[in-house]
């Protein structure tokens, strides 16, 4: 089935992209971004991002499940998230911080 229309892009593809990611590290957050950005593409309308987020949840929750992933896991996994989180809000104050400066 054909999901981006912009970029002639199949469920396949993107399926198997998301695959590829999760071997490398299974407990990455995936976005469509990194996804087309994996498929050498870009998202033109981004008009197919919803249909793409639906497959990166189907496809690791099925991914997580033939692997059998513990709740340690997960936990370890959020934890992560957490710390990615309170890094780009570091940055992005820091950044409102020096561009907000009175000349």
């Amino acid at each position: 089935m054909l999901v981006c229309s912009c970029n002639y892009i199949t469920e396949r593809e993107i399926k198997d992209t998301i695959i590829q990611l999760l071997t490398e590290d299974c407990w990455q957050l995936i976005v469509p971004v990194k996804v087309y950005h994996a498929m050498e593409k870009r998202g033109r309308c981004c008009g197919c991002f919803p249909n793409v987020v639906d497959l990166i949840i189907k496809t690791t929750e099925e991914y997580h499940a033939q692997r059998h992933s513990t709740e340690a896991d997960v936990i370890v996994y959020m934890s992560r998230l957490k710390q990615l989180h309170e890094e780009n809000r570091r940055a992005d104050i820091e950044r409102r911080l020096t561009g907000h400066r009175a000349a």
